[in-house]
């Protein structure tokens, strides 16, 4: 089982929005879609959880791991919606990781308004797996 993803950059930040079960089999899978976050857009990132199923000790090592990729540049990763089961990120050394109880919470405060804000094309660029649902 792996994820879908779709990465959207807002008003000085990043929404990655994941789907499916972030378990050992999908984190290389995330890893690549940091990636696309890194290369991509500024400022926090914000995972978007709202979509996933659940995540394994790998799946919440991958987002410890996210939090310090982009902490060496200077930017931060915050969780929106944590799976239904609880779990959070299991703390080490990395850097908080705040978490929100949903992406409309994330973005407030950021003072973004999220998705359904658009202040032109040029504002707002998205990228997807083709798994991604088309409706969203």
């Amino acid at each position: 089982m792996t994820i879908d993803w779709r990465y959207t950059v807002e008003e000085n930040l990043g929404v990655l929005s994941v789907a499916g079960h972030l378990g050992p089999e999908a984190v290389r899978r995330f890893t690549g879609a940091v990636g696309w976050a890194l290369a991509r857009g500024k400022g926090p990132v914000i995972v978007d959880l709202t979509e996933l199923r659940g995540w394994s000790a790998e799946g919440q090592l991958a987002i410890t791991d996210a939090a310090r990729r982009l902490a060496a540049v200077g930017r931060s990763v915050e969780l929106a919606a944590i799976p239904p089961d609880g779990s959070l990120v299991a703390e080490g050394d990395g850097p908080p990781v705040p978490v929100h109880a949903d992406l409309a919470a994330a973005l407030a405060a950021h003072g973004a308004h999220g998705a359904g804000h658009r202040e032109s094309a040029e504002a707002r660029h998205e990228w997807r797996t083709t798994g991604w649902p088309d409706g969203e």
